[in-house]
């Protein structure tokens, strides 16, 4: 398969940036996304070229580091799927690809594809930790959680930091990572003691970064690549609300 790709290039956070234009060829249908980039970056290296600097590890739809903006979608076309995941033979053959960095100003660009998403951890360090005592492993019957608990905050548990929810919506908003953070915690016994100090500071920490306000338009949860409900932002603030009243 043949694609025209149209690429953000940006030397750094000052520079201002462009699209720039690349043809790959032969690529397989079932090389994943990362992978035609990586045939592209050898092309260019060849050709004594700067190679298109983009994030990835796993490369299995685990870390969530791979984010970028695919023809305008979040990790591209389809439904929970990071970069990684996306395989070239969902598009068609000679066409014209673009791909571009997250674009929210908490999220500043580093390089190319490449964007800062340490204002996720700030809200994760704001969170802070719980204080149950840790030490040998407990019976699994000592602490009792209710089935339909445990498979939600596993179902949070699940979000993977990777932006784009932050990507998709209008507002830069990043409520759903938020929201699956709290989730998580206060959907367990274990998160019980910091349960209101947490969500206030979470919140505080989400708002000092820059981030948007929910508008209820459900892009982060159409984009999320591990389907994570908006039904979480609700009980963030739910918690939030509870945490203010008492």
């Amino acid at each position: 398969m043949n694609f025209t790709l149209k690429i953000w290039r940006q030397k750094n956070q000052n520079d201002t940036g462009k699209f720039e234009t690349y043809e790959v060829r032969s690529i397989s249908p079932d090389a994943s996304f990362l992978e035609m980039l990586d045939v592209l970056n050898n092309q260019l290296v060849m050709e004594d070229r700067e190679p298109v600097a983009f994030d990835h590890d796993c490369r299995e739809g685990i870390c969530g580091s791979c984010g970028m903006m695919i023809n305008g979608r979040a990790h591209g076309k389809g439904r929970k799927q990071a970069t990684c995941d996306v395989r070239m033979r969902s598009f068609t053959d000679g066409q014209t690809i673009t791909v571009e960095p997250w674009r929210a100003n908490p999220f500043p660009v580093i390089k190319d594809l490449i964007v800062d998403r340490t204002a996720f951890d700030r809200i994760m360090q704001a969170g802070g930790f719980i204080s149950v005592r840790t030490g040998g492993v407990p019976d699994a019957n000592s602490t009792p959680v209710r089935k339909e608990n445990a498979e939600e905050a596993m179902d949070a548990a699940a979000c993977i930091g990777c932006g784009a929810c932050v990507a998709a919506c209008p507002n830069s908003s990043a409520m759903l990572f938020v929201a699956a953070k709290v989730s998580q915690f206060a959907l367990l016994p274990q998160g019980q003691p910091e349960r209101k100090e947490r969500v206030q500071k979470m919140v505080a920490q989400m708002d000092k970064e820059g981030f948007g306000n929910c508008s209820n338009n459900y892009a982060c949860e159409a984009e999320c690549p591990k389907g994570i409900s908006v039904t979480h932002i609700a009980r963030l603030n739910r918690e939030f609300l509870l945490a203010k009243l008492t």
